[in-house]
Order: structure tokens, then sequence, then C-alpha cells
């Protein structure tokens, strides 16, 4: 087929970029009559202002993203919107390995637990300051990721304050092994390979991960460009299409070692095959530690992967109120909810006769299990999805939540 529509995207040397990879490499895009063209970007500034001017038409792009550029948080930041996620997951916590052996001094399992990790980091927090040490540091890849929040929140949740307490830096993804092992960094969150690089290399271990933290949450979206989408609304549904066929691709057990083996390639994530494998298995190599069964690290198509939430957007906007990037209100409340655009998602797979969940949003955290959900199409199975704090996030009382 003739590709009718050429669609430039911008992405970052990342696991979760696979979507956007698969569907260019196994030529889903090309079925649906899209010549999908992949730029390679090193920093998510990049990514941001190659799309403000026009460069690309869509991008791999961290989850809060479209929200900070819309509510004005963002120089030369075009409207953007989110018509579908790209995968649930993905992301982990590494500490340098001294740092590690005092966390686990302090109590920390060997087994990625956030509750016995986060009261190891608080004690080694708090001595510090009593003798008057340097605070840690750990680096995030963006101030509006979802890297930054969840690290925040798992340390907000364990009693160290991030603004005070520690310091926190922006380092891009690919930089982050080398930062550790140059002692520039105490620890770090982003998105895989770039743990298991560290662990690889003997430069750090993984402490825990983002599902971990929080069950089934969300990590990178499609951002496209509002404009873009308004005006080539048939592009935009053959490319939701083929992104879809590559999330069912990519969440085939049975089709990982190929993927790994296209994602190494130099144009791509440009990484030994063997450090993806460890994500997509869910077989996680912590380090100098023992390997831990993470069933669902990274999800890219099972419990509604790819679907926008309403309340996933709503949960970053929290973020941003809380964590003093934005004022709360209820225009810019509007805002974040109208970013994620669910609507176009199901505009575009309700012919493949997909499972579309019943409605926008969801409690978030409410579900402990595995539950199969009312859905439009095929069957729909959710979660679990809880925060390890136990804390719960209904998208209908944020005020509520944002008290709390």
């Amino acid at each position: 087929m003739s590709a009718a529509h050429r669609v430039t995207a911008g992405f970052l040397p990342l696991l979760d970029s696979a979507l956007l990879v698969a569907a260019r490499e196994k030529r889903f895009a090309e079925a649906e009559g899209i010549d999908l063209v992949l730029v390679r970007e090193n920093s998510w500034a990049s990514i941001r202002d190659r799309l403000a001017v026009g460069h690309f038409e869509a991008a791999h792009m961290l989850a809060p993203m479209p929200i900070a550029f819309n509510l004005g948080l963002a120089p030369l930041a075009a409207r953007t919107i989110a018509p579908m996620a790209l995968g649930l997951g993905g992301n982990a916590v590494t500490v340098a390995d001294e740092l590690w052996r005092e966390m686990a001094d302090y109590g920390a399992r060997p087994d990625l637990d956030p509750a016995s990790g986060g009261r190891a980091l608080d004690g080694i927090v708090s001595r510090r300051a009593a003798e008057g040490g340097a605070p840690l540091r750990f680096a995030v890849v963006h101030p509006h990721s979802g890297h930054n929040y969840e690290l925040r929140y798992w340390l907000a949740a364990s009693d160290i304050d991030p603004d005070r307490d520690i310091e926190i830096v922006i380092v891009p993804p690919p930089l982050m092994p080398d930062a550790l092992a140059a002692g520039r960094i105490d620890g770090y969150c982003v998105g895989e390979p770039w743990n298991t690089a560290a662990a690889f290399n003997g430069a750090g271990r993984i402490a825990t991960t983002k599902s971990r933290i929080w069950r089934s949450s969300p990590e990178k979206v499609l951002g496209v460009s509002a404009d873009w989408a308004e005006s080539s609304p048939v592009a935009l549904d053959g490319l939701l299409r083929a992104l879809y066929r590559a999330a069912q691709w990519c969440g085939d057990a049975a089709n990982h070692e190929e993927l790994a083996g296209i994602l190494a390639q130099p144009g791509y994530v440009g990484c030994p095959a063997e450090w993806l494998m460890p994500a997509l298995s869910g077989r996680i190599r912590t380090g100098n530690g023992p390997v831990v069964e993470v069933s669902d690290f990274f999800m890219p198509h099972a419990r509604a992967a790819t679907f926008p939430w309403k309340s996933h957007a709503l949960w970053f906007y929290t973020q941003m109120v809380r964590w003093g990037q934005v004022e709360p209100g209820p225009d810019r409340e509007t805002v974040a909810r109208e970013t994620y655009r669910p609507d176009l998602y199901r505009r575009a797979l309700r012919s493949l006769g997909v499972a579309l969940p019943g409605a926008n949003a969801k409690v978030e955290g409410a579900l402990t299990t595995q539950t199969p959900v009312g859905s439009a199409g095929a069957s729909l199975v959710l979660g679990p999805d809880g925060f390890f704090d136990g804390k719960i996030f209904d998208p209908d009382r944020v005020a509520d939540y944002l008290r709390s």
C-alpha cells in the first residue's frame, strides 16, 4: 500500500518508544496508509520545541507534558493533546551501590518493596541532616515528568520532603548511569533500559519500581499537535490504529526477543539487547542483588494500557499543584482534563472491535485484584492499580484530594 499520509514523530531512546518503533518496523503504520518517519532526540526539551515549531506532528512524550504545555508551564509550547497512552509502568528508582548498602543496613528489602526502601532512605536522610552532611542528590528526566512525580510521591509518603531533605536535578535519560557511576548523583528515577544499564555495569542497584509505587500507572503518551489533529483526522485515526496494533504485538511475549533486537539498533535505543529483556520479561535484574519477578513492570497492551484516562491526567495535575508548579483552580483542572482525549481514541479504534472502557475516568488505587469492567467491544480486565501507601484518588473529588 502506498502511504497517503506522512507523519513525522519524535522519540527518546527508551523502551517505551516501542509502540512507535514497532508501528514503523512491523509495517502497521504502512498498512494504515501512514508513512511514519521517526526522529530520535536526546532531550524532552527538544521534543517540546520541535513539536511547537511544526517539525513534528506527534511525539513519544512524558504523560504530564501535554498538560504542562496547555497550562502555560513551558516556553515555546504549542497546544497539545494526548489521544493515546503508550503503555503502563516501565520506570524504576536506581541508587548508587554505596547508598544501597546503607539502605540495607536500615532495613531496605531486596525485593523492590517501596515501603521498606522509603523507610530506610528516611533514616539515612535524617542521620545525614543531624550530622550536617550534604543532602542526597537524585535525578529525574524533566520537571513535568511521571518520574519527578512518582519519586516525590514515594519520598513524601516515606516522610522525606523532596524540596528540603534532598536535592532533585534534571539529567537526560541516557546520561543517568554515567552520572551515577561518576558520583555526580546518588540515585535517579528513569525509564528502561537506563536502570538496567547501571545494574549490568555494576554502578547501581534498582531499589524499587514505578509498578510497585503505583500499579498500572501511566508513563508515556502520544503527544499530538492539536492543530494537526483537527486538520488531519484521517491521518490521526490511522496512526492510532497502527499504534494499537503495535501495542498488541509488543505485548505478546513471543515477540519480545525480536522487539529487543529492533530497539537495540543505533537509530532507536542504541544499547545491548540484553539490557531491554529484563523489563520486557518482568524478570528485573536489580544489580548485585537477586532477580525479582515483576510481571507488570512494563505493560504495552493489557489492562487498557493505551487508553488515555482522564483520571490519569487529573492525578498529574494534582501533583503539579502539590509541588508548586501551578496554582489550583477550576479552569486549570478543566485544561488538564481536556488534554487527554479518549473520544479520539474511541473514534479511531471502534471499527477494530477492541476493548473500549465504558467510562473516561476511574477511581485510581481502588482495584486490589484484576477486575472485569464494563466495556464496548471485547471484554476488558483492569487492575490492580493501588498506590503503595493505600491512598485513593477520586477524579470527581480533586479539591478534596488536594486538601488531603
